[in-house]
């Protein structure tokens, strides 16, 4: 590859990455990132994540995991009235459970597609499943972080006796059951449809 042709590819690998990293600020901005349901909220962030995760590199799904970790911390300001109280409790663990999971979230994505993309696996069976990996690991890392710093905080255990639980696994189950399903099958559909034209289109322009 000539220094032109790796100059190029390099510029259009950081114009991708903004792109999506500015999609994902925009669904922050609108609201339409974050759907509000009792005690936390469901959301569509993880999509832009796991297109970048696939199409880009594993670097670029972790960069992006950052990008919707930092949005989710921002939420404690103002927007999300359990992360607000959350942060008064334990700003270092809110950080944690919302960036740092998201980071390994978008990482991690983007090493499952690159090592299903070495199997016998149909294409668009490996680009399902590895949406749906971005999907399931948001969700077990989020929850396994929040389980961790915050399940015995008075306000956790209120929203516990409400749902009639005092177990943090079928607390994590109630609470983001049906949410984890619904979540997984947008990222599944979307995440795949969409990252597989763009490497149809990153294909036949290389």
């Amino acid at each position: 590859m000539t220094q032109t042709a790796n100059r190029r590819e390099k510029t259009t690998y950081l114009v991708q990455l903004a792109i999506l990293a500015a999609i994902l600020l925009l669904l922050e901005v609108t609201g339409l990132g974050y759907i509000r349901i009792p005690a936390i909220s469901m959301t569509i962030m993880q999509v832009p994540v796991i297109i970048g995760a696939i199409v880009l590199s594993p670097a670029a799904g972790a960069i992006l995991g950052a990008v919707f970790g930092l949005t989710s911390f921002a939420q404690a300001f103002g927007k999300d009235p359990l992360g607000a109280a959350l942060l008064t409790i334990n700003p270092f663990g809110l950080a944690v459970t919302t960036i740092v999971t998201r980071t390994l979230m978008g990482w991690l994505c983007g090493l499952v597609y690159k090592g299903l993309s070495k199997t016998a696996l149909n294409n668009n069976l490996t680009l399902v499943l590895s949406s749906l990996s971005g999907a399931l690991l948001n969700t077990l890392l989020f929850m396994s972080s929040f389980l961790l710093f915050f399940f015995n905080t008075p306000v956790v255990q209120d929203i516990a006796k409400g749902i009639g639980t005092g177990s943090p696994l079928l607390f994590a189950a109630l609470l983001v059951g049906v949410q984890g399903l619904i979540e997984a099958g947008i990222c599944a559909l979307l995440g795949s449809t969409i990252s597989k034209a763009l490497l149809s289109v990153k294909r036949k322009s290389s």
